[in-house]
């Protein structure tokens, strides 16, 4: 670490972040369909399997069927997804396996651009991947409202929220095993309390403080409004909190990344 940048500094970013971010692009671009389409057949099988099938024993939820209540769910749930597998698995690669981000370094490119271009190009791909979600929603007729649209800007904010919080994990994973800790003890149990699958109100008062912490919540609470045709509820304060995890959660990954890779 140089003296000029002390391990808690704030990031100093540049534009050679979006060289970066154009580099994972192009890897990308080469196995893109079959990417577009593993991030489209999970959560579409969750929507239609557990629309139509719990949707026969339970015809509405919130005065919507429940198959269009799962659809705003699915698509914030996706967007979770695709982020984090993205920073987790495909960035522990390129950091830690691959040694892509020292390569990188022998460049005129700092550390913080690497990171900061993990961190949008994951937001990016779930994005694209929510998009895509969001068109085979549309096309089955549960989000046929124009402010639907709007929903997209939402799947990329959540997408930069989850790519924050997976970099921390990948700062600080000894080896892929590591995640499953994770996924076991984070994102398995905020999935099922966060409105996805169900509402929040079935929770108990105590658990349904807690849930509504939850960065998923906040995406849930603004995304399904959106597809339903209506205006979310304190837009402001969910917003707020979904950017405000993202810059505490990418500094102390950046934090993190610092001492592991500089040091």
């Amino acid at each position: 670490m140089t003296a000029t940048q002390p391990l808690l500094a704030p990031p100093r970013l540049s534009p050679r972040l979006f060289a970066v971010w154009r580099r994972n692009f192009l890897v990308w671009r080469k196995l893109a369909l079959p990417s577009i389409v593993g991030n489209l057949a999970d959560p579409v099988i969750y929507m239609l399997g557990l629309g139509y099938g719990l949707g026969m024993l339970v015809q509405e939820v919130e005065g919507v069927p429940y198959i269009a209540f799962l659809a705003g769910g699915t698509l914030a749930y996706s967007t979770m997804n695709s982020a984090t597998f993205e920073t987790l698995y495909s960035g522990f690669s390129r950091m830690h396996v691959q040694k892509t981000w020292e390569a990188i370094m022998n460049a005129p490119v700092a550390l913080d651009d690497i990171v900061a271009a993990e961190l949008v190009w994951a937001a990016s791909k779930s994005c694209l991947a929510g998009t895509a979600i969001l068109a085979v929603i549309a096309l089955f007729g549960f989000a046929a409202s124009p402010l639907a649209v709007a929903a997209i800007p939402v799947v990329f904010l959540t997408g930069l929220c989850f790519a924050a919080l997976g970099l921390i994990m990948t700062a600080l994973a000894p080896s892929y095993d590591f995640f499953m800790y994770y996924f076991t003890l984070f994102i398995t149990p905020m999935t099922l309390l966060s409105g996805v699958f169900f509402p929040q109100g079935q929770l108990p008062d105590g658990v349904r403080t807690i849930a509504a912490c939850l960065p998923l919540s906040h995406a849930v609470e603004l995304i399904r409004p959106l597809l339903l045709g209506q205006v979310p509820g304190q837009i402001g304060l969910h917003l707020g909190v979904l950017a405000a995890i993202t810059a505490a959660a990418f500094w102390t990954a950046l934090i993190l990344t610092r001492r592991r890779l500089l040091n």
